[in-house]
């Protein structure tokens, strides 16, 4: 059979994989702190499997993945709500993953859940600056400073200052190695944790938005899309081929 029909199926794959990552991104367009995934289209990563070969294969697979995440700010909005939070700068949240871990985004929509733990919209552990989650009193009012302190006022005493309980862990990501998860959280392969970045800071009263163009995706969405008919039909015209191929050699 003609070799046409498997270059032509793993382009498919590319397609079908740039079509999860543009559907992850529209479905989370508006999700406060999400960043987009970036899919691989330099021949670095979409390459040809055959060009050890002294000429040029023209008929060479294809291969496609999501290659990267875009960590580029996006637009803040203000709230008005004292929990929520925009981070300044590249700085990143930690947050206690599921298994007990390190992970870490911008989302900053906080709350206090009943147990009195900070947690973000999604429910996961705000982390202190000791790595252990963030936990304040029962019916104390709950602000947060521009450093990312944590600040609490009893309202037994309205006269008395607030009292810092806690400060928000913020990290930096420079120098070190990033992986984006399923859950969209960002974590370091292997485990561990990033360092605290002493010079970070928020925005009280704001939301960092995604910075997912809605319009650039479902352009995307489409021409990966048309990519995998296209795919499709080269394979349909290669069976037509094989076909009239054999009837040919019937005739003989």
């Amino acid at each position: 059979m003609d070799r046409l029909i498997y270059t032509a199926l793993t382009g498919m794959d590319a397609a079908m994989n740039r079509q999860r990552m543009t559907a992850n991104n529209l479905a989370n367009a508006n999700t406060p702190g999400f960043r987009q995934e970036l899919f691989s289209v330099t021949p670095s990563t979409i390459k040809d499997t055959a060009t050890d070969a002294a000429s040029l294969e023209a008929r060479a697979p294809a291969r496609g993945w999501v290659r990267n995440t875009d960590m580029s700010t996006a637009s803040v909005t203000p709230t008005g709500q004292p929990l929520d939070i925009a981070v300044k700068g590249k700085a990143l949240i930690a947050f206690q993953a599921p298994d007990g871990g390190e992970i870490y985004s911008r989302r900053g929509d906080f709350r206090v859940a009943p147990s009195g733990v900070l947690e973000n919209g999604e429910g996961l552990p705000v982390l202190g600056e000791a790595g252990v989650p963030i936990t304040v009193p029962a019916g104390f009012t709950i602000s947060i400073a521009d450093d990312g302190s944590v600040l609490g006022r009893d309202p037994a005493v309205p006269n008395e200052p607030a009292a810092a309980f806690d400060k928000i862990k913020l990290v930096s990501a420079e120098g070190s190695p990033l992986a984006k998860g399923v859950d969209s959280f960002l974590k370091v392969p292997g485990g561990g944790a990033l360092p605290i970045d002493p010079t970070a800071g928020v925005t009280p009263g704001a939301l960092e938005q995604s910075n997912v163009n809605t319009a650039e995706v479902l352009v995307e969405m489409i021409d990966a899309q048309r990519a995998f008919e296209m795919r499709a039909r080269i394979i349909q015209t290669a069976g037509e081929l094989d076909e009239s191929s054999s009837s040919l050699l019937s005739m003989r």
